[in-house]
């Protein structure tokens, strides 16, 4: 059985795998100069995936369509776990044509498949096609498998943040409960800075503003609450899990020096002497939970 939380966050890791094919379809064009791109997600617990996003589609001849592990092209790229691509769809040898007619009626020839893959599992394919029949080169299809990777570091950050939120959930015991979520803030800080897309990284930074309530904020002892920037709020951050200097900067991909400085950067802003007295007057501030 799943409960509420479940279904919410699989939902979620839906929702937000569908903007990042449909987001990746327009570069993939970029990238590869190819006039046609589509794809979707492996629908969860079924050996399917369903094309849902186009980019350059000229019919709605594949939309919805439900491509089987092993069928078709994109079938195959789902069976293997790796890029395919043909020079004549419907006369290739390579792959079999359960889908030959939605093919031919958007007039596609040329096709290459790249599978999304996150965690050993295939969880989209991106498509890319010509109207003409002539070759895709490896410059072309290696354009893609680009495209495709950074797909999947979007979605790898996604999971990582889900199952830190749902990690920082209260549960029993108030002394566990918070370090959950103080473990969980540090890490989602550690995780942003990796995100190459500005909407999933703000998305990120507001994830960790969920787990400082605001009714926590106060102001200083002098007047307002002190600001940190983001990277001492980071140090921190990982200060207050528990992370020594040098885990801190390997966490962060920091120099320990660097780490130290940001450091000594946050205690003079918030007026404290020590680490811990920087931590404690953070929190007061609702600057860390």
């Amino acid at each position: 059985m799943v409960d509420g939380h479940g279904k919410g966050e699989d939902v979620a890791a839906e929702t937000a795998g569908t903007a990042q094919i449909g987001g990746a379809l327009a570069r993939l064009r970029r990238a590869t100069g190819l006039p046609v791109a589509f794809g979707g997600l492996v629908e969860p617990g079924r050996h399917r995936m369903r094309i849902s996003e186009f980019s350059g589609a000229a019919t709605l001849a594949l939309s919805g369509l439900a491509v089987t592990s092993g069928n078709g092209l994109g079938g195959k790229a789902v069976a293997l776990a790796r890029p395919y691509a043909v020079t004549d769809y419907s006369r290739s040898r390579r792959i079999s044509h359960e889908y030959d007619a939605a093919v031919a009626e958007e007039g596609l020839r040329s096709v290459l498949a790249v599978p999304v893959v996150v965690r050993r599992r295939v969880r989209g394919v991106l498509y890319g096609a010509l109207r003409t029949a002539q070759p895709l080169g490896d410059r072309t299809l290696n354009a893609a498998v680009e495209v495709a990777r950074d797909v999947e570091q979007a979605l790898v950050a996604g999971d990582e943040a889900r199952e830190l939120l749902t990690a920082a959930r209260p549960g029993p015991g108030h002394g566990a409960e918070r370090e959950r979520v103080r473990e969980a803030h540090a890490a989602l800080r550690a995780l942003a800075p990796r995100i190459a897309d500005p909407a999933l990284r703000a998305e990120l930074l507001d994830a960790c503003g969920l787990l400082t309530p605001a009714d926590e904020t106060h102001p200083g002892p002098g007047g307002p609450a002190p600001v940190l920037a983001p990277r001492e709020l980071d140090v921190l951050a990982c200060v207050a899990a528990g992370a020594t200097n040098a885990a801190t900067a390997e966490r962060l991909g920091l120099r320990t020096e660097t780490v130290k400085g940001y450091l000594r950067s946050a205690m003079r802003r918030l007026g404290a002497h020590t680490r811990g007295e920087a931590v404690a007057t953070a929190r007061r501030a609702g600057l860390l939970p």
